[in-house]
Order: structure tokens, then C-alpha cells, then sequence
């Protein structure tokens, strides 16, 4: 299992190490303003790179899943830490509420959307989600909503979307996290908001509207105009302009 882990580990470092694009390391390390190593790989390089070794080393139950991502993450090199997140998102059936406090230690050190948002949407979503209406591992996602570190409250808000996206999922729990986090400063957790609602609103528009106007001068700017991106603009724009008035 170990020299499984080892030679996946090994393959995909060496997959993204003949991709590296020195020119655009530099660019998206200005971008995503990271003092990371970058290697400038491009996403789905990196996403085919965890794909081969996955399927060659028959990387496929828990242990090896989490020893793999581990591994990828501890190098410190950006697309190591997103190739380790791709790891998570491949075998995230096999893993359990009890595996978010792994998943937590990484996004507390992620320090980037660009790593924070698919270990949410990919991983934390996939072992919350029961396929209906509520959501497993809510005491888990409770707590995160109330971290200091505002990239755990990104990613509480952020796991729950994929469901509410599909017309189902723990629309309450959003609603109280939400709730909670309407007076914050913080631009990635109101910017969450808005996506959330704005992917809810795909199917339930009715629902993200009569939300917004009933918190009156409460939904930020940011999260109104994000949530009504798609909507009728004879619903959008009365509730755009109300929130700029409350401003």
C-alpha cells in the first residue's frame, strides 16, 4: 500500500514537472498573490495527471486516498497541494465525516480560493451531501461557520452549493449560516454568499428573491448582485436597488 502511495505520489510530481511553464509560475503567483514554489501547470494537466496515477496505482480506498493527498500536500508546491485536493475529489466516497478534521488542517493552511473552493465543492460537499435534503456531517460544517479562520466559513457556505445547485440540500443550513455571516467584512465569505444563491437561484429563483427581500438592507451589495446575476431583471433590479440604497 505504501509503495502504491510512494510510486502515485512520485508520478504525478514527475507528470507536472515536464509541464512546468516557468512564465505562467510567475503570472499565477502574482495572481493569486502566493509566495508558494508555482510550477504553472495548467488545471486539467494537473486534474489528468491525478487521473493516470490514480488509475495505474490503484489508488482506491481511504488510507491510500488520504496518505496520497498528504503527501501531495505537504511539498509546499502549489500544484502539488491541487493535485492532492484531486486526489480527495477522486476518492471522496470513501471517506467519512471524520476525515474533515484532515480536510480542515488543509484548508486553514490553503491561504488561496484557488485550493479552498475545490476541497469544499469537490470533497467536503460530496461527504456531506446524503442525497436529499439534509446534510451529513452538519456538526462538522456547524463549527467551521463559527471559525475565526474565515476560509473555514468560505468553505461551510461553499459545500453546500452543489446540492442546492441541483434543486435540493440543506437550504436551511445555508440560510442560518448565511444568517450569521451578513454583517462580515470579509469579501471571500460575502462573495460566497452571493455564489451560493446565485447557483440556488438556478432552480429555485423564487426562493433566493422573497431571501433577499426579506433582509432588507442586510444582504451585502456583492452577494445581492452576485445572487441575481441570472434572474428576470424585473426581479433583479428592484432588489439591486434597494440593496444600494441601504448602503
Amino acid at each position: 500500500m505504501t509503495d502504491d502511495v510512494t510510486s502515485a505520489a512520485r508520478e504525478v510530481a514527475d507528470s507536472l514537472a515536464r509541464h512546468a511553464d516557468p512564465e505562467r509560475a510567475a503570472g499565477g503567483a502574482r495572481y493569486l498573490k502566493s509566495n508558494r514554489t508555482h510550477l504553472g501547470v495548467r488545471v486539467p494537466v494537473v486534474r489528468d495527471a491525478v487521473r493516470a496515477a490514480l488509475r495505474t496505482h490503484h489508488v482506491d480506498d481511504r488510507t491510500q486516498v488520504l496518505g496520497l493527498a498528504t503527501r501531495l500536500w505537504d511539498t509546499g508546491v502549489h500544484e502539488d497541494l491541487l493535485a492532492g485536493v484531486f486526489v480527495l475529489a477522486g476518492g471522496a466516497r470513501t471517506l467519512g465525516c471524520t476525515d474533515l478534521d484532515r480536510v480542515a488542517t488543509m484548508l486553514r493552511t490553503a491561504g488561496t480560493w484557488a485550493l479552498v473552493d475545490p476541497l469544499a465543492t469537490e470533497v467536503v460537499a460530496v461527504v456531506c451531501d446524503d442525497g436529499g435534503e439534509r446534510t451529513q456531517c452538519g456538526e462538522v460544517l456547524d463549527r467551521w461557520a463559527r471559525d475565526d479562520d474565515f476560509w473555514l466559513r468560505r468553505a461551510a457556505l461553499l459545500a453546500l452549493m452543489p446540492p442546492l445547485r441541483r434543486g435540493r440540500g440543506d437550504w436551511d443550513r445555508f440560510s442560518r449560516y448565511a444568517d450569521a455571516m451578513l454583517d462580515e467584512r470579509e469579501f471571500f465569505v460575502r462573495k460566497a454568499i452571493g455564489w451560493v444563491l446565485r447557483e440556488t437561484a438556478k432552480r429555485r429563483p423564487q426562493l433566493v428573491a422573497a431571501w433577499i427581500a426579506d433582509r432588507p438592507g442586510r444582504v451585502p451589495v456583492l452577494a445581492v448582485r452576485e445572487a441575481v446575476r441570472q434572474m428576470d431583471p424585473a426581479v433583479a433590479d428592484p432588489l439591486v436597488a434597494a440593496a444600494y440604497r441601504a448602503r
